[in-house]
Order: structure tokens, then sequence, then C-alpha cells
């Protein structure tokens, strides 16, 4: 029984800290708006490693990673009259960045498709991403063999569409739940976890030879 008023105790912390958190960065929100400068930036603080991260996975590229991140918070200052608060600033920085993401996709679908990087490309100190355990061994022939899978991973996540990419993405990478990713995306839960089955089921599809061979 104290076990389980215990852990009630631990969940209602963590519910009002959440609160907290989401209350402070709607009063920042709201003070951007007004024209405070520097309430804006504490908000880009708080997310621009996150966005960068997001974005960088999303398109391979640095350069239009950064490009795009500014763009991403170019666009979220420049909306911030609309903000109603309905969905969390993390949720409205991520649909912002995924259309972004989105657009120039398709504005290179003509183009010869870059590979796509599990490694982390960004210093994200701040934060703990992805649902993997790390790997300590050294042992160079694993290594080696890792390093070959995250290649074919990579060729098989950028041929994908992009609404299965930005699911996987969210969801194995970022570490958002189904209900966050679905708030990004603008869709029903059901869809998401459909999204991220096919995603799934697709790359095990693709690596299927190579995992066993």
């Amino acid at each position: 029984m104290q076990v389980s008023v215990m852990r009630l105790d631990s969940l209602v912390d963590a519910q009002a800290n959440a609160l907290r958190v989401e209350s402070v960065e709607v009063v920042l929100v709201e003070r951007a708006a007004r024209g405070d400068r520097a309430a804006f930036e504490a908000l880009v603080r708080r997310y621009q490693h996150k966005v960068h991260g997001y974005v960088v996975r999303m398109t391979n590229d640095a350069q239009d990673a950064e490009d795009l991140t500014q763009e991403v918070f170019i666009k979220a200052y420049v909306s911030l009259g609309n903000f109603r608060g309905e969905a969390s600033v993390q949720t409205w920085l991520y649909r912002i960045a995924t259309n972004l993401c989105i657009d120039r996709s398709r504005r290179k679908k003509r183009q010869v498709p870059t590979a796509f990087s599990l490694d982390e490309p960004v210093e994200e100190e701040h934060e703990q991403t992805g649902r993997e355990l790390p790997d300590h061994e050294a042992d160079p022939y694993r290594l080696l063999a890792r390093k070959e899978l995250r290649q074919r991973v990579r060729e098989a996540l950028a041929a994908m569409s992009e609404k299965l990419r930005a699911v996987i993405v969210m969801y194995d990478l970022q570490s958002m739940s189904y209900e966050e990713i679905a708030q990004v995306l603008d869709c029903p839960l059901g869809t998401v976890k459909s999204r991220l089955f096919n995603g799934r089921t697709e790359l095990a599809r693709k690596l299927k030879s190579y995992v066993q061979s």
C-alpha cells in the first residue's frame, strides 16, 4: 500500500511539474507576442536543440537543417499571435518543422536522394533522445557490422515517404509519445500507430536480406 501511495505521489509530482513547465511556456509565448524579445529568445533556447535534431534527421543535410531550423523559429515568431495554447509549444514547433521539411522534400524530389543518418548529428547535451540502449562494446568487428547496418538503415529510410519517416524519427529517435506525434501531424492516434507499424515493416523488409546474410 505504501509503495502504491509513493508511486501515486510521484505521478502527481510529475504531472504538476509538466503543468508548471507548460504554464511558463504559455506565458513566454504571450509575452513574446507582445514584443518581448527576451521571452522569445528563452523559447528558442528551450527548443533549438530538439528542433534542429529533428530537422537534421529528416533532411540529413547539415546546411539545410541550419536554414530550416532558423526558418522554423522565424515562422513561429511571425505566428505568435495565432498560438492559442490548444497544443504544447513543442507540438506547435514540431508541426511547423514537419511542414517545412515536407515542403523542402517536395522541392527536391527530382534530385538524387541523400542518405539518411541515424548518427547523433548535433550537440544535444540537454536532452536524451532515442529509445536504444547505449552500446559500450569496443569490438572492432561488431563496430564495423553496426556501421554497415546503419548505412543500410539510412538507405531504407531515405527511400521512405515523408509521412512514415516523420513518425519513425519522432517516435524512435526523438522519444515522443503517440499522443504528441498525433498532435504534431494533426491526425488520429490510430494513424500514428499504423504509420509506425508500416514504417517498421518496410524497414524490416528492406533489411531482411542483410540481417539473414
